[in-house]
């Protein structure tokens, strides 16, 4: 398939968009004018590139689980491993990529918003590489959930502001940090985390993160001598998965499945699953699939992880989803845990709870194919900062026993 987007107003298809206070468009327009110049120079290029390699760790390998697809006993799951570059997950290609914009377009300071915290540390460590003040925005709820990120953000040089409004968590986080750009638009370069926002935020975080799926188009031919059958990954506002999707979408041979959160169960109403559980509206400055009431009010989330209770997903990932070359799921949080302890004690990886989700849906889909199918999964990020969470959970089932 041909495949083409968004259009020159950062719309995939009825998604995406600009809803943006005129106090933004200044600085919307002047950051779509650096992308559009910038992406295709060759000498951003050539720094984007030494970067990713020498700073970021890339490429990043991609791991076969024998042990794990033996003991299913259908196919072949293979993880591409985010978690081994520097900061420990898939946020620091589109970090990098924003700084450097940020760096030619002549601003002095950096901010982000932040939820699980892994992109909040990759905005702290980019600003701590090229010589720029840092604020993170992250939601009380959230500065709690992921201390030990907070705590590395705070020695990369960042200020951490935590946000008391609302449910205290990502989505707030990221209303506090437009605030701030607004008010400090002439020095301020906002680093946003995920494909969502206002144009050019979705397509200008794919177009860095694609250096997953374009890696991954030489690797998996390398390892299987062919294109997986089905790539895999988590999806909150959905960075890592349009990251891993992109060079795919033009291939009809490879299906692509997005993992929501289902949390507590889609019919609970306690999940963040803005597909499966979700209506088409407008949030952060796009038209989207988000959570919200019959009145258009944005509805609290949960998940085990920080990382995917965002209320709403980026616009790309709602019109793959319309128009049938994406498919979106839910995975609950038991089974995320689940997936968690057993990748740790099988293939000795300890996976991000965001990933684990994605491993969670690998092992479901394994089990119902023969051997010679191959399952890539996006290992987005690394554990440690979701120990906290994990020993929780486990000291409440020991309660319970």
């Amino acid at each position: 398939m041909q495949y083409n987007q968004p259009d020159k107003f950062g719309h995939f298809g009825r998604y995406g968009g600009v809803f943006a206070s005129e106090t933004l468009m200044p600085a919307l327009n002047e950051l779509r004018e650096a992308f559009e110049r910038y992406r295709h120079d060759p000498e951003f290029i050539e720094e984007f590139q030494y970067e990713l390699k020498h700073f970021v760790g890339r490429p990043s390998p991609i791991y076969w689980c024998k042990r794990l697809s033996k003991e299913i006993g259908g196919a072949q799951i293979f993880l591409k491993r985010e978690d081994l570059n520097h900061t420990g997950a898939h946020k620091i290609n589109n970090t990098i990529g924003q700084a450097l914009l940020a760096k030619r377009m002549g601003k002095k300071r950096v901010i982000a918003e932040t939820g699980a915290g892994q992109h909040g540390v990759a905005s702290a460590t980019v600003a701590a590489r090229f010589g720029m003040e840092c604020a993170v925005y992250m939601g009380a709820e959230d500065v709690i959930r992921q201390a030990p990120n907070v705590k590395r953000m705070e020695l990369l040089g960042a200020k951490v502001i935590p946000v008391q409004s609302g449910s205290k968590t990502l989505k707030d986080a990221l209303n506090e940090a437009m605030r701030d750009w607004v008010a400090n638009v002439d020095n301020t370069f906002y680093i946003i985390g995920t494909v969502a926002g206002p144009h050019p935020y979705p397509e200008m975080v794919r177009e860095f993160n694609s250096v997953v799926s374009k890696e991954c188009q030489w690797q998996m031919p390398e390892l299987t001598g062919k294109d997986p059958d089905y790539v895999v990954a988590c999806v909150g506002g959905g960075s890592n998965a349009m990251g891993i999707f992109y060079d795919y979408i033009p291939k009809d041979n490879v299906k692509l499945i997005g993992v929501e959160a289902a949390g507590l169960g889609i019919s609970t109403g306690k999940h963040a699953a803005s597909i499966e559980g979700g209506s088409p509206g407008v949030l952060h400055g796009n038209r989207t699939y988000v959570m919200q009431d019959e009145d258009g009010q944005i509805l609290s989330t949960h998940s085990v992880s920080a990382g995917l209770d965002y209320p709403g997903v980026g616009p790309e990932h709602a019109y793959l989803h319309d128009i049938g070359r994406a498919q979106y799921v839910g995975i609950e949080d038991g089974e995320a845990l689940e997936a968690f302890h057993r990748l740790c004690r099988i293939e000795g990886i300890i996976p991000a709870l965001e990933s684990s989700h994605a491993v969670a849906y690998g092992i479901k889909l394994a089990k119902e194919l023969p051997p010679d199918k191959n399952i890539l999964v996006n290992l987005s990020g690394r554990g440690d900062k979701d120990l906290q969470i994990v020993f929780s959970y486990m000291n409440e089932e020991k309660k319970h026993v």
